[in-house]
């Protein structure tokens, strides 16, 4: 087993032992969902996000693909595709991070520490610019409507088409290099 693969298999090994849900999707490790809890003492606590991970051939040279499933308001992440925009995972991704730390740094310090300046959502961008609290209460909204638990719950399919249901959860593939803006080739 050459180290690529075998420090995958180490590292989603590790993500299914801490205390993340996992779901594999096509019975293999390379693509899986993670149920993600929003950070306490952020406006994003009691939200429960379905991420998508897709993990390279090259990983962990190359960083994994990642992004959300359900809906979330913030500057960094693309409302419709789920796409983050994250400079760790983009651009200085190295063999010294692993999955749990996308989990359990990364994510969260997106969610607490939103960057308007470099948005993939020009609307949370520019409401966070403008009207602190407004920006706050549409947080909230999205949370309440589309990061429930309940909201999350089976499995989604690959070959689901495009569309967001009406419990919140976009049924796309976010496989390609252009809909996941954590892909290292982004």
């Amino acid at each position: 087993m050459s180290f690529p693969s075998k420090r995958r298999d180490i590292d989603v090994m590790k993500l299914m032992m801490s205390d993340y849900i996992v779901e594999p999707i096509n019975d293999g490790i390379s693509e899986f969902n993670v149920e993600f809890h929003g950070p306490k003492e952020s406006l994003y606590e009691g939200g429960v996000w379905k991420i998508r991970v897709e993990l390279p051939d090259a990983y962990p040279y190359k960083s994994p693909s990642i992004g959300f499933l359900n809906k979330i308001f913030h500057p960094n992440v693309d409302e419709l595709s789920g796409s983050v925009c994250l400079d760790v995972i983009n651009q200085s991704w190295t063999p010294m991070f692993d999955l749990l730390n996308v989990f359990e740094v990364f994510l969260p310090q997106l969610l607490l520490y939103p960057n308007p300046s470099d948005p993939l959502n020009s609307e949370a961008a520019s409401l966070m610019l403008k009207d602190q609290k407004q920006y706050e209460q549409k947080v909230r909204e999205y949370c309440e409507q589309y990061a429930k638990k309940e909201n999350i719950t089976g499995a989604l399919t690959e070959d689901s088409e495009e569309e967001i249901s009406d419990d919140g959860i976009s049924n796309g593939s976010v496989s390609s290099d252009d809909d996941v803006a954590g892909h290292a080739d982004a």
